[in-house]
């Protein structure tokens, strides 16, 4: 008798997991689900995705479904279920759907971190957008670049390079990091990395470093170390900013004061909200400018060419000064034809980031096919910016590509900082920053790769042990 109930139950086990197993496999739909895989049960094709790729073309993940599937397919990353799109014209749709077809959407490890006791608006449209928008235009647009920001950046970077020429090498995708964050801090809440107890870079590195990690918040894992920095830094901006608001004697003209003021104007303006906006805005400057800077330095080196022109354009707007010591103008930076080239190419090649993620609001039909409601899409930009029918050869590093790339196809197949409503407000602050940088660098000083990296995607830009550069001052 036992053995007949112990055959019945492995056979009722056999068939539930037959049927889950089925089930994950072909989710419901109204309508034709995209081709594609669903892969594990749970982990789904999470670990293809995670495994690294030592070139700067796209993904093997990505690369080899499209070939399969087409510029549309279905998968799972990570539990979830994920329709990944390269299609232009999709994607440019997307976009104008914000609020209304979908919604910015965020990995599980991202939103546990970027969003505080279940309360986030960093999906709002509307009011808050604009609002939002509007505060880090006010600090870091190109008014504020043009009226105040382009010689303290110059006197920055300037500051940064000297104290890396006193080094016997420098890793630059990590120093860069420390350049951006410091004096983005200083512009948000005042800070000042020289006399400040806390160091903000180090808890920023903990931070990265476990961002792309399962969250398994268990003592010595990499989310674990990660969410106890993020708690770190939230406090401290939590008492800077409630003594800010608190006392008005202690306002320092920043962007943090700018919040502490409409506090009381702006409903939405919670305390956790709004230091939610700091601690983000702070990341997005911390990660993104040092990742493309740290390829600059690797593709240059790697094409003397392009770094001999990029010196001729940054010395003749020395010859053309009265003064060549003086600092740069907003003139001069417009004129960095070239310059803007390369940072564009390096953007292009680069894609610091995996993709854009929304989440479907209702079902959505595109080509025959439906994206049923709550399922994430990841827009893929790298497959738009290395896609050889825009961009010739698109592997490689062509500066002067840009000078016949019609503003169409750029609108269309050119996203390093998001798309649509969502493009992001420090976009023109990156350019400025890094062509700053590189006027400084190749007017004033040299410097040698001691150690190159072996550049990695898995799935975000990585570089190895890093790239370790020697710098020194040009004799006058």
């Amino acid at each position: 008798m036992w053995t007949e109930v112990g055959l019945c139950l492995v056979a009722f086990l056999v068939i539930y997991i037959t049927h889950w197993i089925i089930k994950w496999r072909n989710p419901k739909c109204n309508g034709v689900l995209p081709p594609g895989s669903m892969g594990l049960p749970l982990i789904g094709e999470t670990l293809s995705l995670i495994i690294p790729s030592y070139s700067l073309d796209l993904h093997p993940f990505i690369k080899k479904r499209l070939e399969r599937y087409g510029p549309i397919f279905r998968t799972s990353l990570a539990g979830r279920p994920v329709v990944i799109s390269a299609d232009p014209e999709f994607n440019n749709f997307l976009f104008q759907q914000e609020g209304r077809s979908v919604e910015l959407w965020y990995l599980d490890t991202f939103s546990k971190i970027f969003v505080h006791e279940g309360e986030s608006k960093t999906n709002a449209v509307g009011i808050v957008h604009k609002y939002v928008r509007s505060i880090f235009l006010n600090h870091f647009g190109a008014e504020r670049l043009k009226e105040k920001l382009l010689p303290e950046i110059q006197e920055f970077v300037n500051k940064s390079l000297c104290s890396w020429s006193s080094q016997e090498s420098v890793e630059v995708k990590h120093a860069g990091s420390v350049m951006v964050l410091n004096f983005s801090a200083k512009q948000m809440i005042s800070y000042d990395a020289e006399k400040s107890a806390d160091d903000l870079s180090e808890k920023y590195t903990k931070i990265i470093d476990g961002l792309m990690s399962f969250p398994l918040n268990i003592p010595g894992t990499a989310y674990y170390n990660c969410t106890k920095h993020q708690k770190k830094v939230t406090t401290m901006l939590r008492d800077m900013l409630k003594e800010r608001h608190d006392s008005p004697e202690t306002q320092h003209g920043d962007f943090l004061d700018q919040i502490a003021n409409d506090m009381d104007k702006e409903k939405f303006l919670s305390q956790d909200f709004s230091v939610q906006l700091v601690f983000g805005g702070l990341f997005a400057t911390f990660e993104s400018i040092s990742a493309v800077l740290a390829l600059a330095f690797s593709l240059l080196a790697e094409h003397p060419s392009v770094f001999q022109e990029l010196t001729a354009e940054h010395e003749a707007i020395l010859k053309n000064r009265e003064d060549p010591n003086t600092s740069l103008t907003w003139d001069e930076y417009k004129s960095m034809t070239f310059t803007l080239q390369v940072i564009n190419e390096t953007l292009r090649l680069g894609n610091v980031a995996p993709g854009l993620l929304r989440r479907a609001l209702r079902d959505i039909p595109v080509k025959g096919f439906t994206i049923p409601k709550g399922w994430t899409i990841m827009v893929v930009t790298s497959a738009l910016q290395l896609n050889p029918s825009t961009f010739e050869d698109p592997i490689k590093f062509n500066p002067w590509r840009w000078k016949d790339i019609d503003s169409h196809s750029i609108s269309k197949n050119f996203m390093p900082f998001g798309g649509g409503m969502r493009q992001c407000a420090g976009a023109e602050y990156s350019r400025v920053f890094l062509s700053t940088f590189f006027h400084v660098l190749v007017t004033k000083y040299r410097w040698t790769t001691i150690k190159g990296a072996r550049i990695a995607r898995n799935p975000i830009l990585g570089f190895g042990d890093g790239i370790h550069i020697k710098f020194s001052e040009k004799k006058k």
